[in-house]
């Protein structure tokens, strides 16, 4: 048994799983197409890593907010319980005692909603990520 989106006509093996009807080409576009109640943390996350590295670029990559400097640097994504920052396996791993607490997995650190969020930890993240992956 299928489910067939009536926005975009996909099917699916779950019903009203989510998807992007229409990939979203701009981060504000990607913040915008999520839940309500998760947008303000969106914004958050958004303004800590703009403000870590103003220099990178803003991008969609994966279908995920993405700053790069020559190459990917960093993504996050919203998901139904946390956020998904993905600053890769390396990242991880520097920050791994820092990180205790959290979810992870390669090079993924989930953040959730009902805990608030460590601005200061994903400021250095970033940073770390931008020295180390930026060309």
């Amino acid at each position: 048994m299928t489910w067939k989106c009536p926005k975009c006509g996909r099917e699916f093996a779950r019903e009203n799983q989510d998807h992007y009807c229409v990939k979203p080409r701009t981060i504000d576009e990607y913040i915008e197409a999520q839940e309500e109640t998760v947008r303000p943390r969106l914004h958050e996350i958004r303004a800590v890593i703009r403000g870590a590295i103003p220099e990178a670029e803003e991008t969609i990559s994966w279908s995920m907010p993405t700053y790069r400097k020559g190459r990917n640097i960093i993504h996050f994504a919203a998901a139904r319980k946390h956020v998904g920052l993905y600053p890769g396996e390396e990242a991880v791993a520097r920050f791994a005692e820092e990180l205790d607490g959290y979810e992870v997995s390669k090079g993924t650190i989930r953040l959730p909603y009902d805990r608030p969020l460590p601005a200061d930890l994903i400021r250095r993240i970033a940073g770390w990520c931008f020295e180390n992956y930026a060309r």
